[in-house]
């Protein structure tokens, strides 16, 4: 019953942070012309953190999918990591959990 509890809460902090770190890509969205210069900067910050908080394939795919929705113009409002959540824990088979 432990090791349910525990993967009851990795599972609600990593939907937490993704939020949050979704919440952060989407300010600059709303800043115009320095919001777009930010994405250079949040766009690899985003890809690598994405990548650490999902391994294996869904981890590398998701985080090169991040990193292009962070640096095109005007798709900040994809809110890549609450999408890499639902996908893990809903749709995904197999479970590569780790953070």
């Amino acid at each position: 019953m432990q090791d349910l509890k525990v993967v009851e809460d990795n599972r609600m902090s990593k939907l937490i942070i993704g939020l949050i770190l979704d919440g952060i890509g989407m300010i600059s969205f709303s800043i115009p012309l320095l919001g777009e210069f930010s994405d250079v900067i949040w766009a690899p910050i985003a890809g690598i953190i994405m990548a650490k908080m999902y391994r294996g394939r869904v981890g590398k795919v998701a985080g090169v999918l991040t990193f292009l929705e962070e640096i095109l113009p005007f798709t900040d409002i994809i809110p890549s990591f609450t999408l890499t959540w639902i996908y893990t824990y809903f749709f995904q088979r197999e479970n590569n959990d780790s953070f």
